[in-house]
């Protein structure tokens, strides 16, 4: 704040208070020893495991500098810090992925093994909000269209992926809304892709960069209920279309199965994995690239492009007016 000029909330964040604690518990504060401490150990993790070791570098060497020339020396809130290093990596990286992350509570040294309670609670969690499947249903002139905002775990949300996609194993054409999907697992990218298609189809790639190895993700052999090979699609994309929706929507565009409708991705190619720093600090680190087949690259950093570029508002009505044309001239 300054004289003459009116307040303003420049930060604000919200936390849930785990079973047990008490808000006497919760601590921001930093010094000189922790800052010092987490960009050492952000530093290792990046240059340990990041998907470019180049990269990984760079982003150690600005940080470096910065706390060279005491660029840090003032701050002392730990929620303040971890953006700044976020912020300040990504200003290399660009990379939407890399995070680093502050917890107020003391993290574990070991974090517990899954557990069947822990499963168990995934489970109930996901049922809450119905594996992230917001909406199911069939539009005018027999069109499906399916909204959802992540890519579950299958193993716990299959049957409700399919009891969507079998809710419109009859439908004409489909529209998939990601406007609002942050991405998830790959194999239930492959799981939903599976019913484009009527035979086995490479999707994507993962290139792990400190194994060196390479997983491929295919359609899968089986998924019950009818299929929609053949019948159109459509995928309806915002700039918050992220990470495994980005996938979904790009593996679908390089192979000619859907017409993309909407603004262009957010640009997240990258897997990422948490590593512990310290007591309160963790940095997401993306570990791996995605590889497409066809394309033999990925969005990371500039998105999805859409075949036809609207406003997100205005993307279901242009994909049912495409759909009312595609339908009318068979």
């Amino acid at each position: 704040m300054k004289d003459g000029e009116p307040a303003e909330v420049t930060n604000f964040g919200l936390r849930a208070l785990p079973p047990g604690a008490s808000v006497s518990d919760l601590t921001s504060k930093i010094d000189a020893a922790t800052r010092a401490r987490v960009i050492d150990g952000a530093s290792a993790m990046l240059n340990e495991f990041y998907v470019s070791p180049e990269t990984a570098k760079q982003m150690e060497d600005a940080v470096r500098a910065r706390q060279k020339k005491g660029e840090y020396d003032s701050v002392t809130d730990g929620d303040a810090f971890a953006k700044m290093l976020t912020e300040n990596f990504q200003e290399v990286s660009h990379d939407k992925h890399l995070r680093v992350n502050v917890s107020p509570m003391k993290l574990p040294q070991n974090p517990p093994s899954p557990n069947p309670e822990a499963a168990a609670q995934n489970r109930r969690q996901m049922e809450r909000i119905n594996c992230g499947f917001d909406k199911v249903e069939i539009l005018p002139g027999n069109v499906g269209y399916l909204k959802f905002d992540m890519f579950a775990d299958p193993d716990v949300c299959g049957p409700t992926a399919v009891a969507a996609m079998n809710f419109l194993g009859n439908v004409d054409a489909i529209i998939f809304d990601l406007r609002e999907n942050g991405g998830g697992d790959p194999k239930m990218i492959a799981f939903l892709t599976t019913y484009l298609f009527s035979a086995p189809t490479h999707l994507n790639d993962l290139w792990v960069r400190k194994t060196d190895a390479t997983q491929q993700f295919w359609t899968l052999p089986y998924v019950p209920g009818k299929r929609l090979d053949g019948k159109p699609a459509y995928v309806l994309t915002s700039n918050r279309t992220f990470s495994g929706g980005e996938e979904f929507t790009y593996d679908l565009k390089n192979l000619k199965r859907a017409t993309i409708i909407g603004e262009t991705t957010g640009g997240g190619a990258h897997p990422v994995a948490g590593h512990r720093i310290d007591d309160h600090f963790t940095i997401g680190v993306p570990f791996a690239k995605a590889i497409n087949p066809i394309s033999k690259t990925n969005w990371e950093g500039t998105g999805v492009e859409p075949d036809v570029k609207v406003p997100a508002a205005d993307a279901l009505t242009t994909a049912q007016k495409l759909v009312k044309e595609k339908l009318a001239a068979k």
